[in-house]
């Protein structure tokens, strides 16, 4: 591919990660023209489209998901250089962009602040988005590590398990299944529940614990796009929640939500660290993959469960 540069690779990475030209030409601080001219000109070199221009912006055809993984190949080549030459001079230093969870979002960002005050020359940038958005941004490669539940096993994610994820059911503190030993499944499986968006990690477990639960009860499920909105809901006495342990910590220690006595609960999860196996792993991400490993436990919150 004779006369390929950088900056034509840059722009197909960029325009398939904002989906429309002006977007891209706005991100990298080019006009639209340039950005278009960027493309064409990669487009010549490549004998393809690499794009189908749709109503919804922008889509990476076939070819141009091919030359994609090439652009990211080369870029994480380059970084692996960048990081290999500051290793040399014995610098953990450069950037670092971490995505969560919204889950993880009730402890990362100490995790993530102590982790800067030991190594303060670290430039980090944090996401925050639901489980697909998480791992959408794993496959681009556009954060070097995410901290998540359960990675899917179908991406070949490198990630390895840091602390217990323990998922409980809460309701009001006013409930009359609070403070009552020994519930079964099936005592709660006909009450309201508000729940997270398809695809989340608590709405599967929900799905995979209770899978009659949809037919059982017409009106049993509330879908609400947000943990604080859901645990407001359940204080309000709106329903029940199947939650993660460490986003009702506060919550469950002023007495404003209960944690109920359910069999099988808590479900014991795990949480990890993972980055896409063809990330090139810098000094910084290293150093962060080691820290998280090693102190991420101690940074969960404590929650009161059922003994």
């Amino acid at each position: 591919m004779r006369g390929l540069t950088f900056k034509q690779l840059e722009a197909l990475r960029t325009i398939a990660r904002q989906g429309t030209v002006t977007g891209a030409a706005g991100a990298v601080g080019i006009t639209p023209s340039a950005m278009t001219t960027r493309l064409k000109e990669l487009e010549m070199i490549a004998g393809f489209t690499l794009f189908d221009r749709t109503a919804a912006g922008f889509q990476l055809n076939h070819a141009g998901a091919v030359i994609l993984r090439m652009a990211n190949q080369i870029q994480a080549a380059m970084d692996l250089a960048q990081g290999t030459l500051a290793e040399l001079k014995g610098v953990t230093a450069g950037a670092l962009a971490v995505g969560i969870t919204s889950t993880a979002k009730y402890f990362a960002p100490r995790l993530i602040a102590d982790f800067s005050h030991r190594y303060p020359g670290v430039d980090i940038s944090l996401t925050v988005g639901n489980r697909q958005e998480t791992i959408d941004a794993l496959r681009s490669m556009t954060i070097d590590v995410a901290i998540m539940g359960r990675p899917p096993p179908r991406l070949d994610l490198i990630a390895e398990p840091f602390g217990d994820h323990p998922l409980i059911v809460i309701g009001p503190p006013d409930h009359p299944f609070a403070g009552r030993a020994g519930l079964l499944q099936s005592d709660i499986v006909a009450e309201r529940f508000l729940m997270r968006e398809e695809g989340s990690g608590t709405r599967t477990v929900f799905e995979e614990v209770f899978p009659g639960a949809r037919n059982h009860q017409g009106h049993f499920l509330i879908e609400i796009g947000s943990n604080e909105t859901i645990k407001q809901g359940v204080m309000a006495g709106l329903g029940l929640a199947l939650l993660s342990a460490h986003t009702v910590a506060f919550e469950v220690e002023m007495g404003r939500l209960a944690v109920l006595d359910v069999a099988g609960f808590p479900i014991l999860r795990k949480w990890f660290i993972a980055y896409h196996p063809d990330k090139a792993i810098l000094p910084a991400m290293k150093a962060f993959w080691d820290f998280t490993l090693a102190e991420g436990e101690s940074h969960l919150p404590v929650t009161r469960l059922p003994s």
